[in-house]
């Protein structure tokens, strides 16, 4: 497994290490992965706003992250299963893009849906320990005044709906969502057996959308990382 993990991240970097002119059009990527990414669901509709708080108590709308890709998930810190495993995921995503230029340019935003019990140093340490870079990853909560179910509303317009029960879990579904630069949402990566290698690729072909390629790759190259999306 850290083999593979290794693998994909020096398939991450090369990437986006060149740049344009590796920089196959969205419109390729997106039918490449309809093909061969059965978790990938291409969308274009603007993202829903949203005005939160981090851990530190600054005010964070989607608005601010204009002219960055984001990507997008929704847990909570009780949650005793699958949230953790999206978060390590999400840790996953982060490392191998932070691996390539994209760093600068590309958001990580998790907003959690049990704001009352989520603020502060529990947001921060959640992220610490499931191995989240707060270089490029922000935790997201309701801000003071906000009702308590302001966030699970949240993740409903976004097409995720987390359900209270008696003992106070939530059930759910897991959605990784990509916004581009403008604002809009451009696709949903459901649950946690897509391939990471499917993500960076559809991101790389974001960042790059407003560079004019300057050549084409070696054949063999790209058809090679495309075989790894099965």
């Amino acid at each position: 497994m850290r083999t593979l993990h290794s693998a994909l991240i020096v398939i991450a970097v090369a990437v986006a290490s060149v740049g344009p002119v590796l920089a196959h059009s969205l419109e390729e990527v997106d039918q490449d992965l309809r093909a061969k990414e059965t978790y990938f669901q291409p969308v274009d509709s603007e993202a829903p706003a949203f005005t939160l708080q981090d851990a530190a108590g600054r005010t964070v709308s989607l608005s601010d992250l204009r002219g960055k890709v984001v990507v997008l998930n929704f847990v909570y810190t009780n949650c005793p299963d699958v949230c953790p495993l999206h978060a390590e995921r999400i840790a996953e995503l982060q490392t191998m893009i932070n691996q390539t230029p994209m760093k600068a340019v590309v958001e990580f935003v998790t907003i959690t849906t049990d704001p009352k019990r989520d603020k502060g140093t529990v947001l921060s340490e959640y992220g610490q320990a499931h191995g989240l870079d707060p270089v490029n990853w922000m935790f997201l909560t309701a801000a003071p005044g906000q009702p308590e179910d302001s966030t699970r509303k949240i993740a409903e317009v976004y097409g995720l709906k987390f359900t209270e029960s008696e003992e106070g879990m939530q059930m759910h579904g897991v959605v990784t969502h990509v916004i581009d630069q403008d604002g809009r949402m451009r696709a949903r990566f459901h649950g946690l057996k897509f391939e990471p290698v499917s993500l960076v690729v559809f991101v790389n072909a974001l960042t790059n959308r407003t560079q004019k390629p300057h050549g084409h790759p070696e054949p063999g190259f790209w058809d090679s990382l495309k075989g790894l999306i099965r």
